[in-house]
């Protein structure tokens, strides 16, 4: 198994996940390369969607929609298992727990 819950959907229980970060100058690959990124995501965001879908998405597209998504509720829904550990890390470190919208 991967450890990632088919692609996140099951969120009964704690998902096996990591995280990493880089940073990149997107000029470094060429002269122009942001404008021509951004056409490629334009016409791929043009093309006709597969049937059943909302259109078609481009990298960072379900990001951008969850960012909103959180803005929206006023925060960002932590999964129950992260915000139990959550306390009993507070709890261990005799500080605060985080509060609950």
């Amino acid at each position: 198994s991967s450890g990632i819950n088919a692609e996140y959907g099951d969120r009964s229980k704690q998902a096996n996940l990591g995280q990493f970060f880089m940073a990149l100058d997107p000029e470094v690959f060429g002269f122009g390369f942001t404008g021509r990124m951004q056409q490629f995501m334009d016409e791929h965001r043009a093309l006709d969607p597969v049937e059943g879908t909302d259109g078609v998405l481009v990298a960072g597209d379900p990001e951008r929609a969850a960012e909103k998504a959180c803005e929206e509720r006023g925060g960002i829904l932590y999964h129950p298992a992260f915000m139990q550990n959550m306390e009993k890390l507070a709890k261990k470190l005799n500080v605060p727990p985080l509060k609950h919208l």
